[in-house]
């Protein structure tokens, strides 16, 4: 008895490889790896890879923006540079170059420089102020009754228009004014001038500013604060924690970029002030900043090149502070968790 055994003949339909799997497999029957790709499809996607458009795609998005920065930040900059070393009035078309003439004229002349003094009075307020700001951060930052319209009342002068502020505020210092009216209801009774001799004028204002800066401060520190986890609040209460040691230990660590910044803030507002004493007082009685002596050199006495010598100077001393400061207190990541 003869046994035959059938060969089956191989193929496709035979060995479990079909014609899909010869096209999209790798030959021995194992699937192409994902992402290798042939055929026009694949070649599309390697000319948009390596297309020129796509790699200047980020440079058209960015071209308005650094147009614009160009346009309005630098190229301003540049000119008032190149100010500084002319004797320009600022009308004529004749600029004559001194050279550093007016960086000396800055630095010599007494009456020029001594204005920064008075900016002593806002750099103090400014401490006050982050130091209310950042009491009020902390206090509303736990479970409080109304702490929501604690917080909008905070916020509120800032809010508020500059000119607004001043205006409201010359009212309420000149004589017989809110502030004497006020102090006449509790029995107390003064002739004394609020705005009349540089001290209390250059206190009144300051009082001014920590009112209306106040606010950002506070938001500031509070957005820090509540960015931090409620795990460790918890953990330090379990601990037997009080609120002082929380504030020192989780909360003072944690807000120190947000300080830092503050005080940057604080610094470069403090030599930069404008708005208030220009409005309340004009720089009168002792009362003139470093920017309103600018303005007044390029728009009432027409020296646009010392005015713009100033104006670098400023600009140099906020850089300068800033770099100090920021050597002296680098902003060191601090993992609480």
């Amino acid at each position: 008895m003869t046994q035959t055994t059938d060969t089956a003949p191989e193929g496709p339909a035979m060995t479990g490889r079909s014609s899909t799997d010869e096209k999209t497999g790798t030959g021995d029957g194992r699937p192409r790896p994902p992402g290798r790709r042939r055929g026009p499809a694949a070649a599309r996607a390697r000319f948009w890879r390596d297309a020129p458009l796509r790699r200047i795609t980020p440079w058209l998005f960015l071209a308005v923006p650094l147009a614009l920065l160009i346009t309005f930040t630098y190229v301003p900059v540049a000119s008032m540079i190149s100010y500084s070393f002319t004797d320009w009035d600022g009308v004529s078309p004749h600029r004559e170059n001194v050279g550093f003439d007016n960086y000396v004229r800055i630095f010599t002349r007494p009456e020029l420089f001594r204005v920064f003094f008075v900016s002593g009075y806002y750099l103090a307020a400014s401490v006050v102020q982050i130091v209310v700001a950042l009491y009020f951060a902390v206090i509303l930052s736990f479970n409080l009754r109304f702490r929501n319209l604690f917080k909008g009342i905070l916020f509120f002068p800032y809010l508020i228009n500059g000119v607004a502020i001043g205006f409201v505020f010359l009212y309420f210092f000149q004589d017989g004014g809110t502030l004497d009216s006020v102090l006449a209801w509790l029995g107390v009774t003064t002739d004394h001038p609020w705005l009349g001799d540089p001290t209390s004028a250059n206190v009144s204002l300051a009082g001014v500013s920590v009112w209306r800066f106040t606010g950002l401060n506070f938001v500031l520190f509070l957005g820090a604060i509540q960015s931090i986890p409620g795990e460790l609040y918890e953990a330090a209460e379990l601990d037997g924690a009080g609120k002082w040691k929380q504030f020192r230990h989780i909360i003072a660590p944690s807000i120190k970029p947000v300080i830092s910044l503050s005080a940057i803030l604080a610094i470069s507002g403090s030599l930069s002030v404008f708005e208030i004493p220009y409005i309340m007082t004009g720089g009168a009685t002792g009362t003139q900043t470093f920017v309103i002596q600018t303005v007044k050199l390029a728009f009432q006495f027409n020296k646009t090149g010392l005015a713009s010598a100033a104006a670098v100077v400023l600009l140099l001393i906020i850089l300068l502070v800033t770099w100090i400061q920021r050597r002296l207190v680098p902003d060191d990541k601090v993992d609480l968790v």
